[in-house]
């Protein structure tokens, strides 16, 4: 029960990564508002494993804010965010196109989801975290903003973005005892097609070795651990640009 009576908010929680991380939380001991922009999935998701839950669409500041005032007036603290709300553009947005020919509005649904949300939500909860003296916000990144991805040149830059914030996140809270971390995935099997993304070890990772990654890093295990990035690819950053 590493999170008793420990608040967490997760963003792009209905499915995948955040659904888990709201289940196994929730199983050892915290308060979790799942939030999600798919009304529908939340709700059913939300029930199923006995979670709180507010529909959010994360590109919009007052519906975060009104979500974190929820979550704190209801449960008192604000102890662990982590956004996973994302995607890349191209295919979120049916672009089937180079980055220079994808539409400006996928553009910029892509920096909206992928770098303005985990932006909104640090500047929702970094006051309340400095005044509690603690807390946790997990950014989650990509093996592409590390290494750069010449197919989605924009998704790269968005979350090589989410790096830089970490690290000042980091710093910005060490004195007030809140920390931040970054995760950057390599493929995950959060969809079939992830299975034809190669790596050094010959498959994709697993949604629960990824998820058990961030719950460490959320964790006081991890509590002299801030402003890094925590690559999770099967060797991909190290290929050399072979995979």
């Amino acid at each position: 029960m590493r999170f008793s009576g420990k608040t967490a908010l997760i963003t792009g929680a209905a499915s995948g990564m955040g659904l888990l991380t709201s289940q196994l939380l929730h199983e050892e001991g915290a308060h979790v508002v799942m939030l999600d922009v798919n009304a529908e999935a939340l709700k059913e998701q939300a029930g199923r494993i006995g979670c709180d839950s507010k529909t959010v669409d994360v590109r919009n500041y007052n519906e975060i804010e009104d979500a974190v005032a929820y979550a704190r007036e209801r449960y008192g603290s604000i102890n662990i965010t982590v956004s996973y709300a994302g995607g890349n553009a191209s295919r979120v947005c049916k672009e089937g196109k180079p980055f220079y020919k994808m539409a400006l509005e996928s553009l910029d649904w892509g920096i909206d989801v992928n770098f303005r949300a985990p932006l909104y939500m640090a500047r929702a909860v970094v006051g309340i975290m400095m005044e509690q003296k603690s807390g946790v916000i997990v950014n989650i990144g990509s093996i592409d903003g590390v290494t750069g991805g010449a197919g989605g040149a924009d998704y790269s830059a968005e979350k090589a973005g989410l790096i830089g914030l970490t690290k000042s996140l980091g710093l910005l809270g060490a004195p007030y005892g809140f920390r931040s971390v970054c995760v950057s995935p390599g493929p995950v099997m959060t969809r079939e097609a992830m299975k034809n993304m190669r790596t050094p070890m010959g498959r994709a990772a697993e949604v629960r070795e990824v998820v058990d990654l961030v719950l460490y890093l959320c964790s006081d295990q991890a509590a002299f651990i801030t402003g890094t990035n925590y690559i999770i690819d099967g060797g991909r950053a190290c290929a050399g640009g072979l995979y």
